[in-house]
């Protein structure tokens, strides 16, 4: 088993778990792999649910194979049962936090260190694939978790979304609603019961709105979780907890203030905490945050922001002056704290389960300890130091990933004693959202003889109508500035508690220790070895329409494809869809028969929309619905079959499975096309070729061959990618073949690039020089003017006007063009309210008989979603080429 720093055994005082919807997965059949990325672990973290303030667990391995600690480890884990004492270091999105410091707290210092991220990142831009919104938002989750994993410290979130940049703090609070995640801070607060509360954002403005709005909040929440009075009618009801301090982290190497050098190397670990921070800094591969090890000294800079009434060190000299972190802090921790060092002197790393006798003696005395929350804690690094030190094995494994609600799923445990300590296995307590609120148990009562594998076989029921969910906190429609959670339990942990985990009851020395472990499939990868992701439920279709809009450019009937597969077999349903009034579709209903699970049929729909004319009032909202006569014994709508099931899978996170509805956005859009040969240069990842496809065109993706090699004449267009010139390193030794294309009559289209330390845009991606600058428009709604209302852009093939910037989501765009040349066209202008107009957000160049164009405009989200306006723009930029050689 694992411990503090990515343990897989959460030990747990109370042995009943509160019901909670389940988790999801992949069914048997569906494939190991989701897409072309490799799977990886995955994590969860576990609520031990008392009659007090619940406290929230460390992190866990949700599906990971069984990494047993070194006598290091063990060592180090040792050294944390000494210590009493935790910190919580508040920001705004995934990437914000400070991983030098969490590592060096975790590690160095050895207290319960806590991220608490106000958002989950889903409004930011994705990197390394085409993700964006939720589906970002989970992959930028599991970052943390993979970052947390590596630095020892937990991870907690609150409801709000993160609607992208935002230039005002006013703005951030009132869509997220500043009560409602006001409250979610202390909440955290008064769970985790931090000494210190580290803000990593000056509360006086400045930059992202967001980053100014978590310090806000914090120093609100400072003061609210400590007022008995306050008690808010969404939040469970939470024991007040007054901080002793709440501190600014100024950044590292600033002058003044209380300094800390955090670069410290650890011998037991090998490493300096800086080194830790590195590997955990590489996991947020999404916004490219990969580090270098650094080494030697790294001063952080803190500011004391406000102090708990009567402190003792109204002036500290250090960031944690006046915190006691050690046993003496509770009533009776002196005994405690001896025995705790007697056993650290005792530790003999040859022979670690001769420190069993100890560890016993410990526990039997954190009995008398009136801290409910610590004594909870404490048990739970006993436990896990008892495992540890006897080599403990115990694996719960099923042969499967994923189950459907109503049938039944195999489980198998193996228990494994690897020492000479005196074990007895009392019992295996099946528990679980998945199996309802009675647990399955399995009385073992008899020993566990050393290096004698012990095997034990249950067949478990998921119930009817157990309902097949993702992530928790995509349940329920969310608001535009935060996700409704419904059980507030759930609401600050970063992902949902395994579906089925087993309780293993383990006896030693007349102590009982309770272990608990996910219940996860196992299989064997060819290249990879023994891989592992965890039991989840799943619904027993998947509905996939195909795109997320469809246009109706000129009034005809559409094709909409809907690709359902079956989670087990011999699964046969109709598929029929509902449409606003006014439009038909044929046929009514669909027939399908899936033999085995894994199975997939595409089924086919004509869409026709009300006849002419068109307008957009016929806008609206199409859901495929899937009614299967096995479907956990029932028919009809049951949850889970109007939902298209997608996996994320990258190397570096679990794969994470993310119900959508399926559903799809009409729109009639007057559309004029131009030219229909498009050639696409993959970026970053976008969904903007798949929407241009759907709309009519014709596209070909261009790999580095194709553009070294092929003609390139064919295409009436080539656009790129988001992020192309950052991404691909060839890029600057295609330019002189594509300016070649845009002299012969060709025209490129070039969406937004960075030019930040992972850039590598050439001096001259186009014809003329320009710089990317980091301005922004962050308003969908900002006001949108036609500097040259003349230009041919707006005129050919689709005349536009104030109403094509109508209905954009999210943001206008971002990284707009500056410092242009005299020899760029500049028609648009527009600005956020208050802000001087930006002239970059559409820069064009004529060159020879073609056109070049750099666009910061967010088409990559506007496309996918459907915006009639950003489609007819588009084209125009596609045809632009055309129209200038007329």
């Amino acid at each position: 088993m694992m411990g503090v720093d990515g343990r897989r055994a959460l030990p747990i005082l109370a042995t009943a778990m509160r019901p909670r919807a389940p988790s999801a997965s992949r069914p048997a059949g569906w494939p190991a792999r989701a897409r072309t990325r490799r799977p990886g672990s995955s994590v969860y973290v576990g609520l031990a649910l008392l009659t007090f303030a619940p406290p929230l667990a460390p992190p866990e391995l949700h599906a990971a194979p069984p990494v047993e600690p070194s006598s290091a480890e063990i060592a180090k884990r040792l050294d944390r049962l000494a210590v009493l004492g935790s910190v919580l270091y508040v920001a705004a999105h995934p990437d914000d936090e400070n991983t030098n410091l969490l590592s060096y707290l975790a590690n160095g210092q050895l207290v319960r260190t806590a991220y608490l991220s106000l958002t989950r990142g889903d409004g930011g831009q994705n990197l390394i694939g085409s993700e964006q919104g939720v589906g970002l938002g989970i992959i930028r989750t599991q970052e943390l978790l993979a970052a947390r994993r590596t630095d020892g410290a937990e991870q907690l979130f609150t409801r709000a979304r993160d609607f992208g940049f935002s230039k005002s703090v006013d703005e951030s609070l009132k869509v997220w609603g500043e009560e409602e995640i006001l409250a979610d801070v202390v909440s955290a607060i008064r769970r985790f019961r931090p000494d210190v509360i580290i803000n990593r954002f000056s509360a006086s403005g400045g930059g992202h709105g967001h980053h100014t709005a978590s310090a806000r909040l914090s120093e609100r929440a400072f003061k609210a979780a400590a007022d008995p009075k306050y008690a808010p009618a969404d939040q469970p009801r939470l024991s007040p907890w007054q901080a002793t301090r709440l501190l600014w982290n100024r950044g590292g190497g600033e002058a003044g203030g209380l300094q800390l050098d955090v670069g410290l190397y650890d011998p037991l670990l090998g490493k300096s905490y800086a080194e830790i921070s590195a590997d955990s800094r590489s996991m947020h591969k999404s916004q490219g945050f990969g580090a270098a090890k650094r080494r030697g000294p790294i001063i952080e800079a803190f500011e004391v922001i406000a102090e708990a009434p009567g402190s003792k060190a109204a002036k500290p000299t250090t960031p944690w002056e006046g915190v006691d972190w050690t046993w003496r802090r509770i009533p009776g921790g002196d005994k405690i704290a001896k025995l705790v060092k007697d056993a650290r002197q005792s530790f003999r790393p040859e022979a670690p389960s001769a420190l069993l006798p100890a560890l016993i003696a410990i526990d039997a005395a954190i009995d008398g300890i009136g801290d409910a929350d610590w004594k909870s804690h404490k048990r739970k690094e006993i436990a896990e130091l008892v495992a540890a030190v006897t080599g403990l094995f115990v694996e719960a494994t099923t042969s499967h990933a994923g189950v459907v609600a109503g049938d039944k799923i195999g489980v198998t445990i193996n228990a494994l004693n690897r020492s000479p300590a005196a074990l007895t296995l009392r019992e295996l307590r099946l528990v679980g959202p998945a199996l309802g609120a009675a647990p399955v148990t399995i009385a073992v009562g008899k020993p566990l003889p050393q290096h004698a594998p012990q095997k034990f076989e249950r067949e478990l029921t998921i119930p009817p109508g157990t309902s097949a969910t993702g992530p928790y906190w995509l349940r329920e429609s969310p608001l535009p500035g935060r996700f409704e959670v419904k059980d507030p339990l759930l609401a600050a942990l970063p992902e949902n508690p395994p579906a089925v985990a087993v309780d293993a009851i383990v006896e030693t020395g007349g102590r009982r220790f309770v272990l608990r472990y996910p219940v996860q499939h196992k299989w064997t990868d060819p290249v990879e070895g023994e891989r592992h992701r965890p039991l989840e439920v799943v619904p027993a279709v998947s509905v996939a329409p195909i795109g997320g809009a469809l246009l109706f450019p000129d009034g005809k009937a559409q094709t909409l494809g809907v690709r359902v597969k079956a989670a087990k077999a011999n699964t046969k349903g109709t598929l029929r869809l509902e449409a606003p009034a006014g439009y038909t579709i044929k046929p009514a209903t669909a027939p399908f028969s899936l033999d085995a699970a894994g199975d997939e049929t595409e089924l086919r729909f004509a869409v026709q929309p009300p006849k002419k004319p068109m307008s957009s009032a016929m806008s609206g909202s199409l859901r495929a619905l899937a009614s299967v006569a096995n479907a956990g014994g029932a028919t009809g709508n049951v949850d889970g079959l109007s939902h298209k099931v997608d996996f994320i899978s990258y190397p570096h996170i679990p794969i994470q499975m993310m119900l959508t509805p399926a559903v799809v956005r009409l729109e009639p859009v007057d559309l004029e096309r131009g030219g229909r040969r498009i050639g696409y240069i993959p970026g970053a990842g976008d969904e903007v070729a798949s929407s241009l496809e759907r709309a009519g065109w014709q596209v070909t993706m261009l790999d580095d061959a194709a553009l070294q090699s092929a003609s390139l004449k064919a295409f009436d267009a080539i656009v790129t990618g988001v992020r192309a010139f950052n991404t691909n390193d060839r890029m600057p030794q295609h330019h002189a073949r594509l300016m070649d294309y845009v002299k012969g009559g060709g025209t490129l289209v070039v969406q937004y690039n960075t030019a930040n330390r992972l850039s590598k845009v050439s001096d001259r991606i186009g014809p003329l020089p320009f710089d990317i600058s980091r301005d922004r428009v962050t308003d969908e709604t900002a006001a949108v003017r036609f500097e040259d209302a003349a230009h041919p852009i707006f005129h050919h093939p689709n005349k536009l006007g104030p109403a094509d910037f109508e209905g954009w989501v999210q943001e206008r765009g971002l990284y707009f063009a500056s410092n242009f040349d005299k020899g760029w066209e500049a028609p648009l202008s527009m600005a956020d309210p208050g802000e001087s107009p930006s002239r970059g957000s559409l820069i064009i160049a004529r060159h020879g008989r073609g056109a070049f164009i750099y666009t910061g405009l967010a088409f990559f989200r506007q496309l996918p979603a459907g915006v009639p306006g950003a489609y007819r723009l588009f084209a125009n930029l596609l045809a632009h080429g055309r129209t200038n050689r007329r």
